[in-house]
């Protein structure tokens, strides 16, 4: 017999997870930065293939701009932590993921 009760009635609620956190050398930041924006990329790519599938006049802007962007911000962080590796600095990270729910 399970003890858990539901709560239905939920009017907000929030989830913090902690993605990564610490004190990394500049090429294990800098693999950790870009398999994230990879994942990120890799989301709305199929985001845009599930739109066009079965209409391939589909508006795939929101999707377009969101990955343009996110290979922007790419770029930004491996500059960044190329000057870091040629200054001779580690690099910390600290990337929190903020779930939260409303009705």
């Amino acid at each position: 017999m399970s003890n858990t009760k539901t709560k239905t009635d939920v009017k907000e609620a929030k989830q913090a997870v902690q993605l990564v956190e610490g004190l990394f050398k500049p090429s294990e930041a800098s693999h950790i930065v870009n398999v994230l924006l990879e994942q990120k990329i890799n989301f709305h790519k199929v985001q845009k293939l599930r739109l066009c599938e079965g209409n391939e006049n589909s508006d795939t802007t929101y999707e377009n701009s969101r990955i343009e962007e996110l290979l922007k911000e790419k770029q930004i962080a491996k500059d960044y932590i190329s000057i870091a590796r040629k200054e001779g600095y580690n690099v910390v990270i600290n990337g929190t993921l903020d779930i939260s729910f409303v009705k």
